[in-house]
């Protein structure tokens, strides 16, 4: 069997993430990702036209993964005001904790990444976006929310809480307050949408 007939996007995206685990993003390049699996870089290339290719894959492979589970939130039944709390309790947690997780050298390169991946990034807010906009929707439905413009509202509610789930802002994440001032940005948030 040729080496190019058992490698798949998935085994090059799970070696990428080995190799900037190990040695950060300066070293996640397809020669590096390639030896990491034992093949040819054209192997890797017949896969990712190039390391931007490459890292912008790996990067929304991540958020990706950030992403997924909060579509159950969205899914759910149930009032709105507390599902999209849950909801932005559960981004704000699954961010903070690949912080501290033990793929924090992990999380780290991918920040050193972000910067480059703006077509990821976009995408990754945009599905933010519409998952916090299909909350608010339903709840302007049910008369929980107040009628407003539930594309808009989304977006800021993303630009509002910021400080609280984006990586540009992981170093405010250790702050002794941080929470409490999480808590007073929701308070004003749902004040502002309930009836």
């Amino acid at each position: 069997m040729a080496e190019h007939d058992a490698l798949t996007r998935e085994r090059i995206l799970e070696a990428a993430e080995d190799v900037l685990r190990r040695f950060g993003p300066q070293k996640a390049n397809v020669v590096d990702v390639a030896r990491a699996l034992g093949v040819s870089h054209g192997s890797v290339y017949r896969h990712f036209a190039s390391k931007a290719d490459l890292r912008e894959a790996v990067v929304r492979r991540w958020l990706e993964g950030v992403s997924a589970p909060l579509k159950a939130i969205v899914a759910e039944e149930g009032p709105a005001p507390q599902r999209l709390k849950r909801w932005l309790d559960a981004l704000v947690t699954t961010k903070r904790s690949k912080r501290v997780s033990p793929d924090k050298e992990l999380f780290a390169a991918y920040r050193a990444l972000f910067d480059e991946s703006g077509i990821a990034i976009e995408t990754h807010v945009g599905e933010l976006a519409r998952q916090a906009a299909a909350i608010i929707e339903d709840g302007i439905a049910r008369g929980e929310f107040r009628p407003v413009d539930p594309d808009e509202t989304a977006r800021a509610l993303l630009d509002a809480t910021t400080r609280f789930h984006n990586p540009a802002h992981a170093e405010e994440w250790s702050d002794p307050g941080i929470d409490a001032s999480y808590e007073a940005v929701w308070r004003l948030v749902v004040a502002g949408l309930t009836v």
